[in-house]
């Protein structure tokens, strides 16, 4: 691939755009704010100015609810070799262009499944999709030729290629990230009205919970009026759960025996399941998921404190598999949460004490 026109200058399409820019690949971006693909064009991500003929790919970064017209406009213009779209929905946006009359052969379907809570061309960056599911969702129409192109996009944005069905990637997508959407905007809508006392309490429980609510509401608005029937039906399922344990946590509350019994039953069947499900979300690497020990460690918030913790993790031989920080309430402080294999974490913690670090239990 030595051309690429990226339509729309959003994070994803400018995210693409300075990940091909890298690696040598002529971009050109447009916009239908042209001051976006200014933008993505000023941070390295390639020109605002129109391609002189057919570039090799195409990739069309606009809301699913345009993709299809903006696709079709696209393809009638000549403007690429092949075509592809990262919509996070697949079905719909495909059975548009087939209703278009549009010819399938130079198109291939695509979703890369990595994002953030913000959007818009400053929030692009070239490594988004490393090491991240790429969907791909071919047809028996798509030219090998377009495949081929899809696929080196892929290795280009060293993303992890995974080929689908369209309508089983819009099943999957609604359990594993837009019902995820729903239910952190409402429990972070639970503390809309909360009392100030009890927002104060906020641990690193609910910021996990609720991270992804502080995400953009049209775009959200956009992405499930997209995918609107596999979502209600994942929705319908955690409310057939949010029933049982309402009833379940009533039982508790009873001075029947065997009521509470029935109740503590319950409670512990959706915990039980809640613990098998969490199982099986792949861990690092993509990799089965691994089992960690956490070695706490109480820092003060000034700069440079992480990075000498690293370090001196370093200096122990210990790698560190992963990291989480909790911030302490109306204090200058915080808890990192040091996760490492289990058969590392007794050395950790007497380096790291060695050193004058507050271990934690």
């Amino acid at each position: 691939m030595r051309t690429a026109l990226v339509i729309g200058t959003g994070l994803v399409g400018t995210s693409a755009a300075l990940a091909l820019a890298g690696r040598g690949v002529q971009v050109h971006l447009v916009d239908r704010d042209p001051a976006s693909a200014q933008t993505a064009a000023a941070l390295g991500a390639g020109t605002d100015e129109a391609p002189e003929g057919p570039v090799d790919l195409a990739v069309v970064a606009v809301p699913p609810a345009h993709t299809a017209a903006v696709l079709a406009s696209a393809m009638r213009d000549g403007a690429a070799r092949a075509y592809l779209d990262v919509a996070s929905v697949k079905g719909g946006p495909r059975r548009e262009l087939e209703a278009l009359g549009v010819d399938l052969t130079p198109y291939i379907g695509t979703h890369p499944m990595a994002g953030k809570e913000r959007s818009g061309p400053l929030a692009g960056t070239a490594d988004l999709f490393e090491g991240r599911p790429w969907v791909l969702t071919p047809t028996r129409e798509t030219d090998t030729e377009v495949l081929n192109l899809a696929l080196e996009l892929v290795a280009l944005c060293r993303a992890v290629p995974v080929v689908m069905d369209a309508d089983a990637h819009d099943r999957a997508v609604a359990l594993v990230s837009h019902t995820p959407q729903l239910i952190s905007s409402m429990v972070a809508a639970r503390l809309e009205e909360a009392d100030e006392t009890a927002v104060r309490l906020c641990g690193q429980g609910i910021r996990d919970v609720t991270r992804i609510a502080a995400s953009d509401p049209r775009m959200w608005v956009e992405i499930l009026s997209a995918n609107p029937g596999p979502v209600a039906d994942v929705l319908a399922g955690v409310a057939a759960d949010l029933d049982e344990t309402v009833r379940a946590l009533r039982g508790l509350q009873s001075a029947d025996e065997d009521k509470r019994r029935t109740g503590t039953e319950g409670i512990e069947d959706v915990l039980r399941r809640g613990n098998a499900g969490r199982v099986r979300v792949p861990g690092k690497h993509g990799a089965a998921p691994a089992s960690y020990e956490i070695v706490a460690v109480l820092i003060s918030d000034r700069p440079g404190e992480l990075a000498a913790i690293f370090a001196d993790a370093g200096r122990a031989g210990v790698n560190i598999e992963d990291v989480r920080i909790e911030h302490a309430t109306g204090q200058q402080a915080g808890l990192v949460q040091l996760m490492v294999e289990p058969s590392a974490a007794p050395a950790l913690g007497a380096a790291l004490g060695e050193r004058g670090w507050s271990i934690r239990p």
